[in-house]
Order: structure tokens, then sequence, then C-alpha cells
């Protein structure tokens, strides 16, 4: 095995996914029954646009005129697996930033994504739509934004299902049946 490298398992789970997949939600879940903490990049990014007065489309496009700051995001991650293990990180490129973690990724149907967004109280400060249409329109704006940043900056594409050990459909599950499946499938891959 000369020349290869073999990667150390952390016991560290990293959740990505769809916007308004359940991440946050299954996060706490999993945090609860593990006794593990959350590392979420997502909070740190509303914060970052809401202190700089724009909503997080907007901030997106901003982002992709200044890459020090996702890269800053990211790297964020990283950093705090180097000192910490047993905890969720609750980010898009969380299993980029974390390679050796167990890489999740969550999946949802848009129509159910965009309702859920539409519905969720914490969003209203930096996501202020007047319809569920509205918000499923800004989600795929996002959602494009995104990805093409990530490309763009990291060469890497979220969206690659090869990229997770295990991929959850969330839309017709309850965040407490997506946690114990990414539970059980976590303390197998350990």
């Amino acid at each position: 095995m000369r020349g290869t490298r073999v990667m150390q398992k952390k016991q560290i789970i990293s959740l990505s996914g769809e916007l308004a997949s359940g991440k946050g939600t299954v996060s706490n879940i999993i945090q609860q029954k593990l006794g593990y903490t959350i590392y979420k990049n997502g909070d740190y990014f509303r914060k970052l646009a809401k202190e700089s007065g724009m909503d997080v489309t907007t901030f997106n496009k901003y982002v992709e005129d200044h890459p020090e700051i996702d890269r800053q995001i990211e790297n964020s991650a990283a950093e705090y697996a180097k000192e910490h293990d047993k905890f969720v990180i609750d980010a898009r490129l969380g299993w980029y930033a974390v390679p050796e973690s167990f890489k999740v990724y969550l999946t949802v149907d848009l129509d159910v994504a965009a309702r859920r967004a539409f519905e969720d109280a914490e969003r209203k400060d930096t996501e202020k739509f007047d319809s569920v249409e509205e918000q499923k329109a800004d989600m795929k704006k996002r959602y494009e934004l995104e990805n093409e940043r990530y490309f763009n900056l990291y060469n890497v594409r979220k969206e690659d299902l090869s990229n997770y050990d295990l991929v959850i459909d969330t839309t017709n599950e309850s965040p407490e049946i997506v946690a114990d499946k990414i539970i059980e499938a976590y303390k197998e891959w350990l």
C-alpha cells in the first residue's frame, strides 16, 4: 500500500443537503441522542448576511465576488475538527472540509422544501417572501448560485451523491426517523 494514505475516521457526522431538507432539525435530534455538539456554517453565513444588511440570496451573490469570505466560512469547520471530536457539522460543504467525517446528504422535493422554508419563523429576518412560490423561486436561484460558487472555488459539486456515505430523501420522513437512520448507519460506519 505504498503511496496511499488511509484516512482515519473521526467521530464526526457532516450533514449536508438541499435547502430546507431538515439539516438543522435533524442535527438537533442527533445532538440530543448522541450527546454531540453542533457546528453550523449556515448560522455564521446568515449572521454575516444580516450584519451586511443583505438577505441570504443577495449575500450569496456578494460572496461570489469575495471568495475569501466563502473560504473563511468553509475553513472554519476544518479548523474546528482539528481540535474537536463527537460533533455534527451542519454545512453544505462539511463533507469536503472534513473528509474523515461520516458524510450525509439530505434531499427533499422542492415544493415541500419551499413550504417548509416559508413557514420557518427563524428564516424571516433573512428571507422575506410573500408566497411559497416566491420562496421556491428564490431557493432555485440560491441553489444555482451556490453550485456555481462551490465549483468555481473548490471544483466540487455538492449534489454529486458519490461524495456521501449516506443519502436520505426527507420529503416524506419525519426528522426523528431521518436522525435514527443516520445514527444507525453512522454506528455501522464507525
